[in-house]
């Protein structure tokens, strides 16, 4: 038994818990021990978060224990997105409690906090786009994570320089239709907003602020506010500006300077009122030049962006348009260059993000397509023949993104579902132009 008052930290010399298999300890908290495990029946390596009963009925702590736990094992299953750690599986018994989540391996963001392991800014204003739609995800199930911070901000595999995040723990979330106020105990205090620390009614807000403070810490090294006491801290956030982050940082670029302050607004009306809103100014970053692209030219929030504004993917979830990130090629074409020609086999489809272009006929020319439109998706969907129809030439300096015939048979159900309806309505709105060309004559 745990002393009252004291965390149970012991290891487990247990070869199974449930029907998964324990493979060894990777972690311990306050109130849980995490195993690395593997689930026999789905094929797939787990993380599992053990908390033990003595825990729950600690006299002091017991309630906010519960109450964490709880709350993080209702969210089996509901939160399905490529940036958040999903949650497979609770048990609640009296001689044992845990949770079995996505196992990510690679560690948090914390080590990338400190100066002299700083990422690449790029690198951090994409990392901070890709948690501004996995909290947009949440925030629109109802959910407000309230405890963001580098240590629940995983790295997927051990490049910290590419490749994906995924945001864990959620047993501080907030929920719609409950009560919104701060409950004593919950968050970090160097992360929270102001109206957290004054423990008043919270919303998704509270979240932007906390990623604002993530954001600062990645660019430069340093909190915004350091004390020596959690009284000070409170003071400063609530009455004190944080300097620049583009005068701790010689390559931070300006434009930064104001996506962070924004973020971090004191006032809530002064701060971004939607995620939409910070996810746009860090997309705008790269697509400004403001922030250089990543080495592989288009950075995937610029991706994520440009698919989202475009009318063909409306019916698209953030979930699929990130599936379509991944299997979709991106490049810059320039003037005069020929991207399908007449006759020739295709087995790919392309959309026109940027620029103009002309589909041509022996010589003449059929329409000109600008930016939103899909072309050459009948050599795709058709069954009867995979031959171009027509030469499609950049006129400008254009953005072109293309999907492959084979990808999309690969893709997810409801991602390819998507595709097809949206191939219906271009169809159908190209039968209705040809049908009014022909009746002007």
């Amino acid at each position: 038994m745990c002393a009252p008052g004291a965390a149970c930290k012991r290891a487990w010399p247990m070869k199974k818990i449930g029907k998964y298999e324990v493979t060894r300890e990777i972690g311990q908290g306050a109130s849980s021990t995490v195993y690395l495990g593997h689930d026999p029946f789905a094929k797939r390596d787990v993380a599992i978060k053990v908390v033990f009963p003595q825990i729950l009925k600690d006299p002091e702590r017991g309630k906010l224990y519960t109450h964490l736990f709880l709350n993080e094992a209702s969210l089996v299953g509901k939160l399905n997105h490529p940036h958040i750690v999903q949650i497979y599986d609770a048990v609640v018994a009296d001689a044992l409690c845990y949770i079995v989540m996505e196992y990510v391996p690679g560690g948090t963001l914390e080590i990338f906090c400190n100066e002299k392991k700083l990422l690449p800014v790029e690198r951090v204003v994409e990392i901070i786009f890709k948690c501004t739609r996995a909290l947009d995800f949440a925030f629109r199930l109802g959910i407000t994570h309230r405890d963001i911070k580098p240590a629940n901000i995983l790295i997927v595999g051990n490049d910290a320089t590419s490749g994906d995040i995924k945001i864990s723990d959620f047993g501080a979330a907030i929920t719609a239709n409950v009560d919104h106020t701060q409950v004593s105990g919950i968050g970090s205090p160097a992360y929270m907003s102001p109206q957290q620390v004054k423990e008043l009614t919270l919303d998704h807000r509270t979240d932007i602020y906390s990623l604002g403070v993530v954001m600062y810490q990645m660019l430069t090294g340093q909190l915004p506010f350091q004390a020596s006491n959690n009284y000070n801290m409170v003071y400063q956030i609530i009455n004190t500006p944080p300097t620049a982050v583009s005068q701790l940082r010689k390559d931070i670029p300006a434009a930064l300077d104001g996506i962070v302050s924004k973020a971090m607004a004191k006032d809530l009306e002064d701060r971004y009122q939607t995620w939409e809103e910070f996810a746009h100014d860090l997309a705008q970053a790269f697509r400004n030049k403001a922030v250089k692209a990543p080495t592989r030219e288009f950075a995937e929030s610029e991706k994520f962006d440009t698919l989202r504004a475009l009318p063909f993917f409306n019916d698209f979830s953030d979930v699929e348009i990130w599936e379509v990130v991944r299997f979709s090629q991106w490049r810059n074409v320039p003037p005069g260059e020929v991207i399908m020609h007449d006759g020739e086999p295709g087995d790919f489809f392309c959309f026109l993000a940027e620029g103009e272009l002309k589909v041509t006929k022996n010589g003449k020319i059929l329409n000109l397509l600008t930016a939103g439109d899909c072309f050459g998706e009948m050599a795709v969907i058709s069954k009867a023949t995979q031959l171009r129809g027509a030469d499609v030439v950049a006129l400008t300096e254009s953005k072109v993104i293309t999907v492959r015939g084979e990808t999309l048979k690969r893709a997810s159900e409801t991602c390819r579902m998507h595709f097809y309806q949206s191939f219906l309505e271009v169809l159908a709105n190209r039968l209705t132009l040809a049908n009014q060309r022909l009746a002007a004559f």
